[in-house]
């Protein structure tokens, strides 16, 4: 049984730096830093700073993307108990880092400019800058009319894509989560974007669903393999068999669909 004035102290710390065993605090070499880093551990010898968050799930979850290590657990699990969790999979939390890190180097950036190209559901699309035109619109599939002077500034015109892509995001969203929520006998409701450097999306138990906006540079397959993780959820708010059972009644190829997600490399925002 857990020490109830060890769970007080856990849920009123303002999260400090976590304490590591004396034996591996001292590390030399590469680190891994989040750029909101709250905490620090020492995985295979490396010092590992990561953003830690209390969230309601049912255990503690390991994310790695291009920011870095985050983690979530819910407020029932102690400090202590995060930090065996840690120590238990840091050569994959490292193993992934590297993935990302080798992801990043083939990352291509855009040019904001008249001409520039950028991938919306999984083809190219080319940037024009028309000032004839009342707003942005894609036209011939192929081409994005921007409703920008012929001299706009880069700024104005990613500003401008950006703006153009949220809009057909939540569309393009609502619209699969209408359609998948039905035949998995949950209701989400609410929808919100996210520009998360490391998820794809997320669901609480209420049914509040996000979903990170940059999915609509992808295919269709790999958007509705997200939205129906994420629906799947509101059933099974873990990762569980059963979770996975949920997913494969609906998508059969999920598990060539994730591995297929994991390999995509969207283009620098910057």
């Amino acid at each position: 049984m857990r020490n109830p004035l060890q769970l007080v102290l856990d849920l009123l710390s303002p999260a400090p730096a976590a304490e590591v065993p004396p034996t591996t605090r001292q590390s030399s070499g590469p680190t891994l830093t989040h750029p909101r880093a709250n905490r620090e551990t020492v995985l295979e010898g490396m010092r590992v700073s990561y953003l830690f968050q209390r969230v309601r799930r049912r255990s503690i979850g390991f994310v790695v993307g291009p920011d870095g290590l985050e983690v979530r657990a819910p407020k029932w699990v102690t400090l202590k108990e995060v930090e065996l969790g840690l120590q238990e999979r840091g050569e994959w939390v490292l193993r992934k880092w590297a993935e990302v890190q080798e992801r990043q180097k083939n990352i291509r950036q855009i040019e904001w400019a008249d001409g520039a190209s950028l991938d919306y559901l999984g083809s190219a699309i080319h940037l024009r800058l028309s000032p004839e035109v009342g707003r942005s619109e894609l036209h011939d599939g192929c081409k994005l009319k921007l409703a920008l002077p012929l001299n706009a500034e880069a700024t104005q015109i990613r500003d401008a894509v950006q703006a153009w892509l949220m809009r057909e995001a939540r569309e393009l969203f609502e619209s699969r989560l209408n359609f998948f929520a039905p035949q998995m006998g949950v209701q989400w409701r609410k929808l919100s974007l996210s520009n998360a450097g490391s998820r794809w999306g997320s669901a609480r138990i209420d049914g509040a669903i996000r979903l990170n906006w940059r999915l609509i540079h992808l295919k269709l397959e790999a958007i509705d393999y997200v939205v129906v993780h994420e629906l799947a959820h509101l059933r099974e708010m873990n990762h569980s068999p059963a979770f996975w059972k949920v997913v494969a009644e609906i998508l059969p190829d999920h598990v060539e669909r994730r591995k297929a997600l994991q390999k995509e490399n969207l283009a620098n925002w910057a």
